[in-house]
């Protein structure tokens, strides 16, 4: 009998889950997707252990100002100002604990993410030598700021072509110490910011990647092409390269003036997680960090769907981004590199408890100042600590 019963059962969840599956599969078709994802091929991500064991060192981390701003993707100071740029478009100073605003690029509303492009969103932010700061706008372009008095100038405008084509998603910025260069990134010419997830998941390797702006002659110069999602950058402490984070292969580029070798430019390839921003470390290494790991051993999303273009299309036909954002495990992750790529240290957040959706570790003092693109505060780490 239970045999028979067991059959029948097998047979009616069949007929079920196939008249479930079968208009589903109809409707799934006859939907657009939003993306045309591309297959990429990564390597198995590197095993989690020695310097890279995790830990719950980034939960030692305290949370500042906690609810009074959100989104502060890149930290600056001018002594022990703090500055930052905000999801609400807001150009922040923070002076003995004050939070003052003191400029905008874009204009109102500001809310959701549909605001986004007429709000504003600073991005990357450095400061110059005569204490100017310059902020990459993902919307807006390259801006410089007056710290004291909030005046905003316009350096490069996304509406203006650059051999030929609009700026879609300036990212990140660095600039060389006598002020005259700055390297920055566009991470896309057909996404957004407010669509990074479609950028992260189609996989294209469309845009101009690497830009530099003459702050003397006011020329753009397109320096590399073909990155995906390049985002954070960093000048070598000499100024005689440039790292730039590609996110979606998880990877660090370097580029090198006048000496562009296909195969020669990899600084620090398959890492543990998808770098975002990278700094410069008091030790003469890198500080970067990730917003999102690719654990090993563990199951890694990001991995599993990289060659998978069809799944990819099925997701992104049923389920906005905003949903899909909330299936990927909150981990922050950052690591220190030395000069030449090797991993230093890494602090470990494994459930984004204390620093969730990590973007940028910020040195100054002694201190990690973690900055985050969705979380209601700035995280600070002591590095004596941990």
């Amino acid at each position: 009998g239970s045999t028979y019963s067991s059959k029948v059962f097998r047979v009616t969840f069949l007929t079920l889950a196939v008249s479930v599956a079968v208009p589903l599969l109809g409707v799934t078709v006859l939907l657009d997707c939003p993306i045309d994802p591309q297959p990429i091929s990564l390597k198995e991500p590197p095993l989690l252990m020695g310097v890279l064991e995790p830990n719950t060192k980034l939960q030692k981390a305290e949370r500042l100002w906690e609810n009074q701003l959100v989104g502060p993707e890149s930290i600056v100071n001018i002594g022990d100002v703090l500055f930052t740029g905000t999801a609400d478009g807001k150009i922040i100073k923070i002076e003995d604990g004050e939070i003052q605003t003191i400029a905008r690029i874009g204009h109102g509303p500001c809310g959701g993410r549909e605001d986004e492009p007429v709000c504003g969103r600073p991005l990357g932010m450095r400061v110059g030598p005569n204490n100017t700061l310059f902020v990459a706008d993902a919307y807006y372009g390259l801006y410089e700021v007056d710290p004291d008095t909030g005046e905003t100038k316009m350096l490069v405008s996304t509406k203006t072509p650059i051999e030929g084509q609009k700026l879609s998603f300036v990212n990140d910025l660095t600039v060389t110490r006598d002020g005259r260069k700055i390297y920055f990134t566009d991470s896309s010419s057909k996404w957004q910011r407010q669509d990074y997830l479609f950028l992260l998941m189609e996989g294209t390797d469309d845009g101009r990647h690497l830009l530099e702006y003459d702050t003397v002659t006011k020329e753009v110069k397109v320096l590399m092409v073909g990155l995906r999602f390049p985002n954070g950058v960093q000048l070598s402490p000499a100024e005689d390269f440039v790292l730039v984070q590609e996110t979606t292969m998880a990877r660090i580029r370097y580029y090198v003036s006048g000496l562009m070798k296909g195969g020669a430019d990899m600084f620090v390839e398959n890492m543990p997680g998808l770098p975002d921003n990278i700094r410069l470390s008091s030790s003469g290494g890198y500080w970067v960090a990730m917003a999102a790991v690719r654990p090993n051993p563990g199951f890694s999303l990001l991995d599993f769907l990289s060659e998978k273009t069809w799944i990819k299309r099925m997701i992104f036909k049923l389920l906005s981004q905003e949903t899909v954002t909330k299936f990927v495990p909150k981990y922050s992750l950052v690591v220190e590199l030395s000069e030449t790529g090797s991993y230093k240290r890494s602090f470990h957040d494994p459930n984004g408890v204390t620093v969730a959706y990590v973007s940028e570790a910020h040195e100054h003092n002694g201190h990690l100042y973690l900055g985050s693109f969705r979380s209601p505060y700035i995280g600070r780490l002591d590095l004596q600590h941990v």
